[in-house]
């Protein structure tokens, strides 16, 4: 009996030894559990169907203002040929043939400003332009700059849905954005995906081959929305429909889409299409240094205290920054009063401005912090712009040319045509007959359907030349006379 006592005494104690322990535990896991959750931000995110993302009304917002670009780059003496592997055909003579190219553009205006990129459209003697709604029109190319790969083209119509453009400097690391484009000839693709990073530079634009291109940017929006061929010069838009970015490249060993995409900031085409409008090239404001990164090895060769900033290597002579101040071993960190730590952030923030701007340059100089005011200049050391002239400057041998609407031509029942708006007095065409109001529709047998045409077949041409084409009261007009 003593040892039966025994044995349930010892389980009553063990047993109330466990409760306590587990209240114990419960006490110590609650505390553990609430320190979690006041210490720490980070919570599990539960998905619902209506915080999924969605997308597709700023998709249809966007699609229609995404063109499709189709180029035809006749044949150099020298060209190369791509073989069907991917490689060249080298130290050979090949047949010449025409090049056909395709990239996207985007509307940007209602009466038919677009743009793109230059590589899109480089070299090509016709540039055609398909719309979302799969109308065609033949482009005038109005400007390019290599410096930053664009390119702005305008078709002859009217009413046409654009892109509302955006401000990339608010384009946050991690949002939302839309890529709009044409790859590998599908029309109106849309892919989604993050802002990855901002400010990249790829060494794409600089050719130390072109002096054109010694005063590349590039600050590119890189993102992880899918990018491929074709995709060139398409839109990059945030998730309120605003365009951020001209899509230009991606990353990839095979030429494929493999992760990440990059595209011109916004601003940075304002700029260009400003100038390229108002000026017929871009009025570029330059500071005048040589620069490099700060990094660790930098830093401290140069004695530097903190890795950051951008390092002036040199100061150019009878520059903005030799006449603000400025010199060899400063480091600027930031321009207007925004924080600049690369070389790509400083010459994006520097190439939104225009000879003439005056900008406020913050500098380290042996650890002490210092405003210069820099008045930028042009590549000839001067703080003026160029005269403005008017971009459309359709004018050869004399005469003005113009294009013809798309609806004057259906009533015409021509497919293309340039008319001469104007013959003027000392023109060879005046003496050849031709009236004000002839609409060209071939020279030597070949069709026209720009003014850019009609420049590739008269500019430095000697000897005798063909007009076909319709006079005013709607006859068939034939014109020849020489160069």
């Amino acid at each position: 009996m003593y040892t039966m006592k025994k044995y349930i005494g010892m389980l009553v104690v063990a047993s109330l030894g466990g409760l306590v322990a587990v209240g114990l535990y419960k006490l110590i896991d609650h505390d553990n559990q609430s320190r979690f959750e006041s210490d720490y931000v980070a919570k599990f995110a539960n998905l619902s169907e209506s915080n999924n993302p969605d997308f597709v009304a700023v998709a249809e917002l966007v699609t229609p203002s995404v063109v499709h670009i189709l180029t035809t780059v006749p044949a150099s003496q020298n060209q190369m040929e791509m073989d069907p592997f991917g490689g060249f055909f080298r130290g050979f003579e090949m047949p010449q043939r025409e090049r056909r190219g395709s990239g996207s553009g985007v509307i940007i205006s209602s009466d038919g400003y677009i743009v793109t990129n230059n590589h899109v459209i480089d070299g090509a003697s016709k540039i055609k332009v398909i719309l979302n709604d799969k109308r065609e029109y033949d482009a005038e190319l109005l400007g390019t700059d290599r410096n930053t790969d664009l390119a702005l083209l305008r078709i002859e119509e009217k009413n046409l849905p654009f892109a509302v453009v955006g401000n990339s400097d608010q384009v946050k690391v991690g949002q939302w954005v839309l890529a709009v484009g044409n790859p590998f000839n599908l029309t109106s693709t849309v892919t989604a995906g993050i802002v990855s990073a901002k400010g990249r530079g790829l060494n794409l634009i600089r050719d130390p081959r072109n002096q054109e291109t010694q005063y590349a940017i590039e600050a590119f929006i890189q993102t992880d929305a899918a990018v491929n061929p074709g995709n060139s010069g398409g839109a990059l838009v945030s998730t309120d429909g605003k365009l951020v970015g001209i899509n230009t490249a991606i990353a990839s060993e095979t030429g494929q889409y493999a992760g990440y995409a990059f595209a011109i900031p916004s601003n940075l085409m304002k700029k260009v299409v400003d100038d390229l409008m108002k000026f017929g090239s871009v009025q570029r404001g330059l500071l005048g240094v040589q620069i490099q990164d700060v990094n660790n090895e930098l830093a401290e060769k140069e004695g530097l205290k903190e890795v950051k900033g951008v390092f002036v290597a040199k100061v150019n002579e009878n520059s903005a920054a030799e006449a603000a101040g400025m010199k060899d071993g400063d480091v600027i960190i930031s321009i207007d009063n925004e924080a600049v730590n690369t070389s790509n952030e400083l010459q994006e923030k520097v190439g939104k401005k225009s000879p003439g701007d005056k900008v406020l340059v913050g500098i380290l100089r042996k650890g002490k912090n210092i405003e210069l005011t820099a008045t930028l200049r042009n590549k000839e050391g001067k703080a003026e712009l160029a005269k403005a002239e008017k971009i459309e400057n359709n004018k050869l041998l004399d005469c003005e040319f113009e294009s013809i609407p798309r609806e004057e031509r259906l009533k015409l029942k021509i497919a293309n045509g340039v008319r001469i708006k104007k013959v003027g007095d000392k023109s060879p065409l005046k003496k050849a007959g031709i009236p004000n109001g002839f609409i060209v529709t071939s020279i030597d047998k070949k069709l026209v359907s720009t003014f850019t045409d009609i420049k590739l077949n008269l500019e430095d041409r000697k000897g005798g030349v063909l007009f076909e084409g319709i006079n005013p009261d709607g006859s068939k007009g034939y014109y020849g006379f020489g160069l």
